[in-house]
Order: structure tokens, then sequence, then C-alpha cells
């Protein structure tokens, strides 16, 4: 019975060379991917790490009011900063009982960044918005439109500075590949109308 190819020496008479076995790359986290303009809203999950103290370190979900709830931190605005922004304000907060404490600000889930869907379709309701999505993408994860649905009286209705905006989609237009900047970008908050 001959030995694996691995435990083999090094034989010069017979020319075979020693096999090494492969080196496994070290594992490191990472943040699931998240969009350009994310900014931490209600209801998402964080990790806050303090690298010099892990006892501080913990898992937070964002809550209605905007803030976290950290261990001797008490509660911490959170709603509206960058996980950077949220970092950098808890390391300042902790800075009075661990020197140099490294905060860092993970997001492990998203919640905070819905859009909506009504009326026509086969699923209405609310679906989370992960990364960029537009209009017929998310027709499509509604299960597309009912038998009488007006494909071509779509509205998307936006909230921006506290005023709304309404955009038109005309579905037959769009698959035809007719006026296809109608099929916009959607952003959190958005609700789609289909008649």
């Amino acid at each position: 019975m001959t030995a694996p190819l691995a435990a083999q020496s090094p034989n010069p008479s017979n020319g075979v060379a020693p096999v090494r076995a492969p080196v496994a790359a070290p594992v490191v986290p990472t943040d699931p991917a998240l969009p350009k303009d994310y900014v931490i809203g209600v209801e998402d999950v964080l990790n806050v790490v303090f690298w010099r103290d892990k006892d501080l370190s913990t898992e937070v979900i964002v809550r209605p009011d905007g803030k976290i709830s950290l261990p001797l931190l008490a509660d911490v605005p959170a709603a509206g900063m960058t996980p950077v922004q949220l970092a950098a304000a808890v390391q300042q907060a902790a800075a009075q009982f661990v020197r140099d404490s490294g905060a860092t600000v993970i997001v492990k889930e998203i919640h905070s960044r819905k859009v909506y869907v009504v009326g026509e379709v086969t699923k209405p309701g609310t679906y989370a918005l992960g990364g960029e999505m537009n209009v017929l993408q998310l027709i499509a994860e509604a299960g597309g439109f009912v038998e009488d649905a007006k494909k071509n009286d779509v509205v998307i209705v936006r909230t921006e500075n506290g005023k709304e905006r309404r955009f038109k989609f005309n579905y037959n237009e769009v698959v035809r590949g007719k006026n296809v900047q109608q099929n916009i970008r959607l952003l959190p908050g958005d609700m789609i109308l289909v008649r």
C-alpha cells in the first residue's frame, strides 16, 4: 500500500515533486452589502462592537424613537446616521468609561427601508428595499398584475421634504422599451398604486 502523494517526501531520483496542502485564506466577517444611500432606521438590527471592552459590545434594535440602548451609555440617537457616524458618536459617548474604545457599528439586518404596493397585484403589501430596486422589479416581487389591472395607469407616490410627488408608470410602454425613464429607482417609503 503506498502513502498518499501529499505525504511522500521529495525524491530527486524519481522526479516526483512534493505536493503541499493548500493554505486556507482567513475568513473575514463582512457586512451585508449596504445600499449607497443607506442610513440607519427604525427596526434595523445592529452590532455595536467595542474592540477594547467586549462587555460593552452588544446587538441592538433601533427603537421607534430612533435610539439604541447600550450598556453604561443608556440611550444613543441612531436613526438618520450612517454606521460610520453612529460608531463615532458611540465611541465619543464611551470615552468617559473606556479609553480608545475603538467602536464599530455593523449592520446585521435592514428592516427600515420599506416600499409599499397597493391595489391590483397578486400580493399587495410591504416589501423590504434591501438594495436598489425599480418599479418593474417591485411589481414582479408582488407577483405581477391581476387580470383587470390598468397596467398603463400605475402611480408611484413619494414624499420629499414633506410634499407628495407622483410619478406615472405605463407598464406596457416600459416592457416594449418605450419611455423606460418611467421605470424609476425606488426610495424607502415609496408607494406603488395599481388600479
